[in-house]
């Protein structure tokens, strides 16, 4: 049953297995929501700029249409007639064109953000395998899939057919207005029919959105062993890091001892904290703690300590307080300068008595 629950994915996906997926290029998308964007830009281009549209392919129409005797004989102007029709056309259409380009290219960043890779212009020849292909349209995702397209078919129909119905009066009223009017006019109800038809996409959207997000995720969840072989990855192997730990601490330990037969003085508790100081006049400012322990190590240092020579001084509390509140290679706080300054002189002290150091007081 352990190894059935690892195997299960069930865990969300992790930053790194998003980000990886990101590089791929997979990302969340909807189709949905691209399309219902460049329709409803569409067709507000189509409102504001469809009369200053209609006329530049007016004017197109005419001029393509117009010849007088001579220039229907010249075979020549022809075709520089049709680049200039053309032209004038694709200028014409070209804020229609511009908009719906800016459009589609920003809509996919709503969902995912600003994404180009590579990795997803690579040949896929997986795709191409008819049994992937079947097992996509009969799985429930394929359901859901047909399920959307039954829904734009039967909403946007019957929108498509209310919005027509809705404006037939305008559109029979139409020949009796001038002609430019009328193109205008027409113009105008092709824009708002539009949008009336493609808003009615806003219901799709607002559910193949959420939809794709969580489909998404869905498909990169983790089974816990995956989340544990990623953690190893990222974090390190626990007992590595462990071992690790453990030789910096000894390494540590090592250097420690090798400044405690430089000290001047090591105060102790007696048997459970050790504490050494060393004070230069004129370079410290106060002394300084060049080794300090509990237990174990506390008497490796009082054991280095008498083979070096360097004088111990037995005061508890002065040797609790300074393991507990001074780090290594830090000089001791003012607190505790009196109490430490008549340890040092009676260490020098006894040193000028004996002419030589001390070993334990």
């Amino acid at each position: 049953m352990a190894e059935d629950s690892d195997l299960e994915r069930s865990e969300p996906a992790s930053e790194r297995r998003l980000q990886q997926a990101r590089d791929r290029g997979q990302v969340p998308r909807s189709p949905e929501l691209s399309t219902f964007a460049v329709l409803m830009a569409s067709g507000a281009g189509l409102m504001v700029l469809g009369a200053g549209l209609v006329n530049s392919l007016e004017r197109v129409l005419r001029g393509a249409l117009t010849l007088d005797r001579n220039a229907a004989f010249e075979t020549g102007q022809m075709s520089a007639r049709l680049f200039d029709a053309a032209s004038t056309a694709l200028m014409g259409l070209s804020p229609l064109l511009l908009l719906v380009v800016i459009v589609a290219l920003l809509t996919p960043t709503l969902v995912s953000g600003w994404l180009f890779s590579f990795d997803a212009l690579q040949p896929d020849f997986s795709r191409l395998n008819p049994a992937r292909g079947l097992g996509r349209i009969f799985s429930w995702h394929g359901l859901i899939e047909l399920g959307k397209a039954i829904l734009k078919t039967v909403l946007i129909g019957g929108v498509a057919v209310w919005a027509i119905w809705s404006t037939r009066t305008e559109v029979f009223s139409l020949a009796s207005e001038p002609l430019e009017a009328a193109l205008a006019h027409l113009a105008m109800l092709l824009g708002r029919s539009f949008l009336i038809i493609a808003g009615a996409f806003a219901l799709i959207v607002l559910i193949d959105v959420p939809f794709q997000i969580w489909d998404f995720r869905r498909q990169l969840r983790m089974t816990r062993e995956e989340v544990r072989e990623e953690f190893k990855e990222t974090e390190g192997n626990p007992q590595i890091k462990a071992r690790i730990r453990t030789m910096q601490r000894e390494v540590a330990r090592r250097r420690m001892m090798q400044e405690v037969p430089k000290a001047d003085v090591v105060i102790t508790n007696p048997t459970h904290f050790a504490v050494a100081l060393k004070y230069e006049q004129g370079t410290m400012s106060a002394p300084r703690v060049v080794a300090k322990g509990a237990d174990v190590i506390a008497a490796k240092i009082r054991e280095v300590a008498t083979a070096n020579e360097v004088p111990i001084v037995e005061n508890p509390p002065l040797a609790r307080a300074l393991y507990a509140s001074v780090d290594l290679d830090e000089e001791i706080p003012a607190e505790h300068y009196r109490a430490v300054a008549e340890v040092i002189g009676y260490v020098m002290r006894l040193k000028g008595r004996l002419g030589g150091k001390p070993q334990q007081r």
